[in-house]
C-alpha cells in the first residue's frame, strides 16, 4: 500500500513481490483474510443445553472443588442417553464457567534467593524404601536441611518421629558441617513435633526453638500449615533425595545394613555426591554466611527420673534398667534421638540405647541382663530353664 501511493497497481505489486491479480483484489477489498472469515457455527446440537444451567451449575456451586470427571459420571447416571462422547465437551464447558464464575485461587509469588539469606529444614518419611538393619526393618525418617540459594544439603537419620530433639541435632550437625549459619531458618508449622503436647509444653518447645535459632543468629520463620509451596525450596528436594537413595539401594543390591552407623554413612555419601555438583555455588555462598558461635547449644532434653526397686526407671512409656546400686537414686537423663546419657549429679554413669513405645501405645522395655542377673541367681527357681534361654557366647 505504500508503493500504491505513487505507482499503479501492477507496478506496486511487482515491487511488493506478489501478483497483479492480488493487487487488484486488495484494491477492491482492503480487509485482511482473517477479517473476512465468518465465525464457525455449531455443527451439531448442544448436548448439554438442557442440563448445564439446571444441573451442572448447581453442582459446581455446591462443591467448587469437584472434579469434572465426577460430574461426568453423575450425568451419565442421571441421563444415560447423553453417551460417553460428551466428556471433553463437558470439561471445556466447566473450565470456561470456572474462569468466569469460579472462586479466586491462591497466587504464588516467585522468590529470588540471596546468598546466605535462608536455610530450610523438614522431615521426610523413608519407610517406603524398606531399609533393614541386620534383617530388622528400620522405622525412620530423614531430617533434611537445605540452603535455598546454593542447594547445599544435609541429611540426618532420625529414629523416632518429628521432635525438637531431632530438629536441634540435625540442624546443628548441618550448620557445623557447612561452617556457617544463614540469616533466616525456615520450617513448616512443626505440627508433628507439637502433637500430643499440652499448652505449657508447646510454649516451652516454642521458646526452646527460638533460643536455638538465636544462638546461631538466625531469624526463625514458618510457612502456613498445609501450604507446602511456601517451603518449596526443600519440599521439591525431598523427592529428588529419596529417589537418589532408592536408586543407590538398587545399585547396591540390598537394602540391609550391618548396623545403623553403616546406613548413616551410606546416606552421608549420597548427600556428599549431591553437594559436589553444586560445589562452586556452595563455596560462593559460604562467604555470605554468618560465623558460628564458639560452641553448640543443647540438642537433647533433660529429665529427672527416680530408680525404683525394680532396678530401673520409666521414661516416655519405656522401662530402662540400670545397675541395682542406683535403686532409690534420682538420676539426670539427657534424652537424645537415639540414646540416653545417664548422670548422677555431674558424673556421667552410662549410655543406654533409646527405646520407643509400640505403635499401639503399649509400653516397651530396654533391659540389660547384666543389671539384674545377680539378683536372679539368688532367687529360687528363677533360672530353672536358663539353658533354654542362654544367649550364644561371643567368639
Amino acid at each position: 500500500m505504500k508503493y500504491r501511493q505513487t505507482d499503479s497497481p501492477p507496478v506496486a505489486a511487482a515491487k511488493a513481490s506478489f501478483s497483479t491479480s492480488t493487487a487488484y483484489r486488495i484494491e477492491q477489498d482492503r480487509r485482511l483474510p482473517s477479517q473476512k472469515k465468518a465465525p464457525r457455527g455449531r455443527r451439531r446440537p448442544d448436548p448439554l443445553a438442557r442440563v448445564f444451567e439446571t444441573e451442572i451449575v448447581p453442582m459446581l456451586k455446591a462443591a467448587p472443588g469437584v472434579r469434572p470427571v465426577t460430574i461426568f459420571e453423575e450425568l451419565l447416571r442421571r441421563h444415560p442417553e447423553l453417551g460417553a462422547g460428551i466428556r471433553r465437551t463437558l470439561e471445556r464447558r466447566i473450565r470456561a464457567w470456572r474462569a468466569i464464575h469460579g472462586e479466586e485461587q491462591e497466587v504464588i509469588f516467585r522468590q529470588t534467593h540471596e546468598p546466605g539469606q535462608r536455610g530450610l529444614s523438614d522431615f521426610t518419611d523413608m519407610g517406603e524404601l524398606g531399609v533393614t538393619i541386620a534383617g530388622v526393618p528400620l522405622d525412620h525418617r530423614l531430617y533434611h536441611f537445605r540452603l535455598a540459594y546454593s542447594g547445599f544439603e544435609h541429611a540426618h537419620v532420625v529414629l523416632g518421629g518429628e521432635s525438637f530433639i531431632a530438629l536441634a541435632e540435625g540442624l546443628q550437625n548441618a550448620l557445623w558441617s557447612l561452617g556457617g549459619a544463614p540469616r533466616e531458618h525456615r520450617t513448616d508449622s512443626l505440627s508433628a513435633a507439637f502433637c500430643n503436647l499440652d499448652r505449657d509444653a508447646k510454649d516451652d518447645l516454642t521458646r526452646r526453638y527460638e533460643d536455638l535459632c538465636a544462638h546461631y543468629g538466625m531469624r526463625p520463620s514458618r510457612n502456613n500449615r498445609g501450604i507446602a509451596h511456601e517451603n518449596g525450596a526443600i519440599e521439591s528436594s525431598h523427592g529428588h533425595l529419596k529417589r537418589a537413595v532408592g536408586d543407590a539401594l538398587l545399585l547396591r543390591g540390598t537394602a540391609d545394613f550391618d548396623d545403623l552407623a553403616a546406613y548413616r554413612g551410606f546416606i552421608d555419601e549420597i548427600v556428599s555426591r549431591r553437594n559436589a555438583r553444586n560445589a562452586k555455588r556452595i563455596d560462593s555462598e559460604r562467604t555470605a554466611l554468618q560465623d558460628l558461635p564458639d560452641r553448640r547449644t543443647s540438642d537433647y532434653e533433660e529429665v529427672i527420673v527416680h530408680v525404683t526397686s525394680s532396678g530401673g526407671f520409666t521414661l516416655r512409656k519405656v522401662f530402662y534398667t540400670v545397675p541395682s546400686r542406683l535403686i532409690g537414686h534420682r538420676l539426670r537423663v539427657r534424652l537424645y534421638d537415639d540414646h540416653l546419657d545417664v548422670f548422677v549429679g555431674g558424673t556421667h554413669l552410662l549410655t543406654l540405647p533409646r527405646g520407643r513405645p509400640h505403635p499401639n501405645g503399649k509400653h516397651d522395655q530396654v533391659v540389660d541382663y547384666r543389671h539384674v542377673i545377680h539378683s536372679l541367681r539368688r532367687k529360687p527357681m528363677a533360672l530353672l530353664n536358663r539353658n533354654r534361654y542362654e544367649l550364644p557366647r561371643r567368639r
